[in-house]
C-alpha cells in the first residue's frame, strides 16, 4: 500500500512543488547562517569536523553539483570548491549559500514537468530521473544544515524554529 501511494505522489510531482520545497529549505537556511553568531561561523566541535562555515559551503557547493547533475550541466566553475575558500565571514558565507540556493531555483524553473521525468547520470555513475536528482540534493541541503544546529546549540544561540511548510 506504502509503495502504491508514493508511486501516485510521485507521479503528480510538478516543478511548482520543486520550486515550493527549494525556497522554503533556502528561507530555512538563511535563518540558520543568520542566527549563527560571526564568531561562531569558525567554530568546530571537535578539531576533525567541518566549521559551521564549511558545514554551509559544502552545502552550497553541492547545490551546485547537484543542480547541474539535475539539468545535465557542468556545475559553474569554482562552485563545487566553495568549502575551500579562505573567505570564510558570515556576510561572505551568507551571500554564497543563497547564491547556491538561487542557482538551484533558477535551474528547476527551465525545466518542464516532462524533463522531471528525463534520466540523468548522477555523479557519472547513478541513473536516476531530474526530479529524483533533485531530491537527493534536497536531502544533502537538509542533511547539512541539520548538522549545525549542534554547532548554533554549542555558540549558545537558538536554532530557527522548524519549517515543515
Amino acid at each position: 500500500m506504502f509503495l502504491v501511494l508514493m508511486n501516485v505522489a510521485k507521479a503528480q510531482t510538478t516543478t511548482a512543488d520543486l520550486l515550493k520545497e527549494w525556497e522554503r529549505a533556502k528561507t530555512y537556511t538563511s535563518e540558520y547562517l543568520n542566527a549563527m553568531p560571526e564568531t561562531g561561523y569558525a567554530l568546530k566541535p571537535t578539531p576533525e569536523m567541518r566549521s559551521f562555515a564549511e558545514q554551509m559551503l559544502h552545502l552550497a557547493a553541492d547545490n551546485y553539483v547537484f543542480a547541474a547533475a539535475a539539468a545535465g550541466e557542468k556545475s559553474p566553475e569554482g562552485k563545487a570548491e566553495l568549502e575551500k575558500t579562505s573567505e570564510k565571514t558570515k556576510a561572505v558565507v551568507t551571500k554564497n549559500v543563497l547564491e547556491s540556493y538561487d542557482f538551484m531555483i533558477a535551474t528547476i524553473k527551465k525545466m518542464t514537468p516532462a524533463q522531471l521525468h528525463e534520466k540523468v547520470k548522477l555523479f557519472g555513475r547513478f541513473d536516476m530521473s531530474r526530479e529524483q536528482a533533485l531530491g537527493k540534493g534536497f536531502e544533502h541541503q537538509t542533511h547539512h544544515r541539520g548538522q549545525t544546529t549542534v554547532y548554533l546549540r554549542l555558540a549558545k544561540t537558538t536554532p530557527p524554529q522548524e519549517k515543515l511548510f
